[in-house]
């Protein structure tokens, strides 16, 4: 099954020696029922996934996917880049920040994100990210909640605002894209970076020599699928099973036992997010109005969702 880019699945990957888990991926943009999408993750030793909205429309869909199945978890928040195509004034902005506040609230959230900054797209001013950004801290920090950043091109404004608001209690950058300098300083200031399959790549020495330098114990790893699918099958659509291959190339940066790290990679989501939740189920959800699925997903794509939306 092809997605919708054209590109054709990926193998699946070899088991992994223990689980580990996807801590960022997009389940509403992998094609195929989510149910399946699931099944082969848990056959590549992939137990848990966390999928991730990216306007109010995904966020609504990210919870209602996390109540209707017990290996997913949902993180929540307006992409840096979805900015101004969400809210025309600075009312409409407060009304779409108090709902994903809402979001952030349910039990199957673990995060607030993906937030931040995108320099690299045109698609947004930056002083109106660095708003939504500010925002969204907030959020996490009255939620108790993860905050899951987006830092594309943008490191030292990340930086600085954190500092400046002062950060929730744990926050990971999601697809880490920083040097070994960058790692350093994340380290020293306790935020966890997430490795996704960029690590593998090529071309992207400077990510493999920042994993050598964060500590084992900081850091994570995830998909973005259906986006950037590791070595070996670039160029190919992206799943959750696929975040065995990045586990493995950490591994061998770190110069650890794959089963290993897959240990501390479980440790450190217990310890970031807390106690995984158990969903509470289908039956006693409730639905939001305008969270639709993908169109071939099982599943969520008809479900009731735990906080109906607003008509």
């Amino acid at each position: 099954m092809k997605d919708q880019y054209g590109r054709p699945a990926a193998p699946e990957p070899e088991p992994l020696p223990g689980t580990a888990f996807d801590g960022h991926c997009h389940l509403d943009l992998v094609p195929g029922p989510v149910g399946d999408v699931l099944a082969r993750a848990g056959a590549a030793g992939i137990s848990r996934v966390i999928t991730v909205g990216c306007d109010l429309p995904s966020s609504y869909w990210a919870v209602t996917c996390a109540v209707d199945y017990d290996q997913v978890y949902a993180a929540v928040a307006i992409h840096p880049n979805e900015t101004t195509k969400v809210a025309a004034t600075p009312a409409e902005r407060d009304a779409v920040l108090a709902e994903i506040a809402e979001l952030a609230a349910q039990p199957q959230v673990l995060a607030v994100g993906e937030t931040g900054l995108d320099y690299y797209w045109d698609d947004a001013p930056h002083q109106l990210q660095q708003e939504w950004f500010r925002a969204h801290i907030a959020i996490a920090k009255a939620a108790g909640k993860p905050l899951m950043i987006h830092d594309r091109d943008a490191h030292q404004d990340v930086l600085d605002i954190l500092a400046a608001e002062g950060p929730p209690e744990q926050v990971i950058f999601h697809c880490f894209s920083g040097d070994a300098a960058m790692a350093a300083r994340c380290a020293e200031a306790g935020y966890v970076l997430s490795f996704a399959g960029t690590l593998t790549f090529a071309n992207a020495p400077q990510l493999r020599e920042a994993a050598a330098v964060v500590p084992a114990e900081l850091a994570l790893v995830e998909t973005d699928a259906p986006f950037l699918t590791p070595m070996p099958n670039r160029g190919k659509s992206n799943s959750p099973a696929q975040v065995a291959h990045t586990v493995r190339a950490l591994a061998a940066i770190k110069e650890l036992d794959v089963a290993e790290l897959c240990a501390i990679i479980e440790a450190n989501g217990e310890r970031v997010f807390g106690p995984w939740p158990v969903s509470p189920g289908p039956a006693n959800a409730a639905g939001p109005a305008n969270a639709a699925g993908p169109a071939n997903a099982a599943g969520p794509a008809n479900a009731a969702g735990p906080v109906p939306r607003p008509a």
